[in-house]
């Protein structure tokens, strides 16, 4: 076994979810997190149909676990049932403190938003932050293989990594019985690769993938819901510009974008570095996003003309424009659209990532090695390095 690698992710002292897709380690993080817990892990069948059948027996659990204790409900759209019953344990004000993960939103959505209501908040396990594996991090290997704890500590990481959707196909799209032909879904899956880092149109991918638009329309809403992949609106914040309307597409993982990207002789390597590296960023900024107590919108710019900032973040802790370069230097034509949002929105910082070694700043913008903004990018610190 691999040592454990500590995560940068602050519990609540309440009762809280802990959504993250499979494989970011939220088992392994609660296990190291609350030894003394009582688990109930609904991935196990016996379990899962114990609950399914009564889940009002988790109220003798619940007293069995006593004043300050910890009751951890392991993925738990899978007995969606038993939600209600917590939510009725809190509002009564049980003294015991409930974990529950899911990888799933599907099933929970609703009840979700009535637990938050009644106190019980939102986590998100991501997959590693750079800053969480420090001097171990590679830049080459997260490009390669992602940040996935499971894929990134295994033997053969491109292995683990080829599988990992395999996995989601089997164990949640076709259990769940999420699509009725599950050859088309995998399709649309690979389809969309082409689609990463870049505007989605749904059009273009229910020509190419060979189903009908609605078809897609339903897909994306599957894969955002199993938190494998999202996609990000337009800043039209106090828009001067004319901007684009459709959204942006990632894969919530490098790795798993370079998984199912085909390839072959007419493919170039090159191809799929831009889009990895925009989106092993774009995975970084999304879970510092996520990781902070109060709202932040994560957006990007572009204007119908052709100016394009990669990713703007709005909130109480800052308002940055981003623009992620693959070069090694940085010429005039990179900071073509940061200083027009600049002009657009002279509140913002802008900051230009590329894979150069030295920190830079031209035109009043500062330019970045993109791994050390990385390291550096931890959810209790400002995006900016000191």
């Amino acid at each position: 076994m691999p040592p454990y690698t500590p995560r940068l992710l602050v519990p609540p002292k309440e009762s809280f979810f802990l959504l993250g897709p499979r494989g970011t380690g939220k088992s392994t993080w609660l296990q190291k997190s609350y030894p003394g817990s009582t688990r109930i892990d609904l991935l196990i069948p016996e379990q899962e149909r114990m609950y399914l059948a009564a889940p009002e027996r988790l109220v003798e659990v619940s007293k069995a676990t006593g004043k300050g204790g910890t009751l951890i409900l392991d993925e738990i759209q899978r007995a969606p049932g038993l939600l209600p019953v917590v939510h009725s344990l809190i509002e009564e004000g049980s003294e015991v403190q409930f974990i529950m993960t899911g990888s799933s939103a599907r099933k929970l959505r609703r009840e979700v938003g009535n637990l938050l209501g009644g106190r019980a908040l939102l986590r998100t396990m991501s997959p590693f932050f750079a800053a969480e594996l420090g001097a171990s991090f590679s830049l080459e290997k997260a490009l390669k293989v992602g940040l996935l704890p499971m894929v990134w500590e295994a033997a053969d990481p491109w292995e683990k990594v080829l599988n990992y959707v395999g996995v989601y196909l089997r164990e949640e799209v076709t259990a769940e019985g999420l699509v009725r032909q599950v050859g088309d879904f995998a399709r649309f899956l690979e389809v969309a690769s082409f689609s990463h880092g870049n505007l989605l149109n749904a059009t273009e991918i229910a020509r190419e993938a060979q189903v009908k638009r609605n078809t897609v329309d339903n897909y994306l809403q599957i894969v955002e819901d199993l938190l494998i992949a999202f996609r990000l609106p337009v800043f039209t914040r106090r828009a001067q510009r004319s901007l684009v309307s459709h959204r942006k597409f990632y894969y919530f993982d490098a790795g798993v974008f370079r998984s199912l990207r085909p390839r072959g002789p007419l493919d170039k390597e090159a191809e799929l570095e831009g889009p990895a590296l925009e989106g092993l960023v774009a995975q970084h900024l999304r879970a510092w996003v996520q990781a902070q107590k109060e709202p932040h919108q994560f957006c990007f710019w572009r204007t119908r003309s052709g100016l394009e900032v990669d990713f703007v973040i709005y909130g109480p802790k800052g308002f940055w424009a981003i623009e992620v370069k693959r070069g090694s230097d940085v010429y005039p034509h990179d900071l073509k659209g940061l200083k027009a949002f600049r002009d657009a929105y002279p509140e913002a910082t802008p900051l230009l990532l590329y894979l150069g070694k030295h920190r830079r700043h031209i035109d009043g913008i500062d330019c970045l090695p993109l791994e050390e903004f990385l390291l550096h990018l931890r959810p209790d610190h400002s995006l900016r390095i000191n």
